[in-house]
């Protein structure tokens, strides 16, 4: 019994950018976000009480950031924010491309990413990240179009 609250307390300390959300914490994220999905529809935007009890209205945009982010996590997912503007570590850059720290510095060393060099290490701007990810699953898309098309002529011939 005491490893079971051991363990809830270690997942309440630990966050959900380094392991997978609980059940309770999945259901939770989805109630959550409808919710505040159903509140800024009615009201144009999400209320919630200030630190001195009256009322703080969250601006839309910032309540679909919060949607979002619950959508994440009921769909059983890790979560880390990362600001637009953020200089990432090549295992962070990793993590996001879901690759090894390995693999991903043969791809800054090609050139295939922009990074800068911060001293001895290597740091991987969020924007050419993104780039490349883009990029990546554009031409994906590409020769999955180009498949089915010599599929197709396959089958006809």
């Amino acid at each position: 019994m005491t490893a079971v609250n051991t363990d809830a307390a270690q997942n309440e300390v630990q966050g959900l950018k380094d392991r997978l959300p609980t059940e309770a914490e999945i259901d939770s994220a989805a109630h959550a976000a409808t919710a505040i999905a159903v509140a800024m529809e009615l009201d144009g935007g999400l209320k919630i009480s200030g630190e001195n009890g009256g009322p703080v209205k969250i601006a839309p945009a910032v309540g679909d950031l919060i949607i979002e982010l619950l959508g994440h996590v009921s769909a059983g997912n890790m979560v880390t924010l990362v600001p637009v503007s953020a200089m990432l570590t090549t295992q962070q850059a990793a993590d996001m491309l879901n690759v090894s720290r390995p693999h991903l510095t043969k791809l800054l060393k090609q050139g295939k990413i922009r990074f800068e060099e911060v001293g001895k290490h290597r740091r991987v701007p969020l924007p050419a990240l993104m780039q490349y990810r883009e990029e990546k699953a554009r031409l994906q898309e590409e020769a999955m179009q180009e498949l089915a098309r010599l599929g197709q002529e396959y089958d006809q011939a």
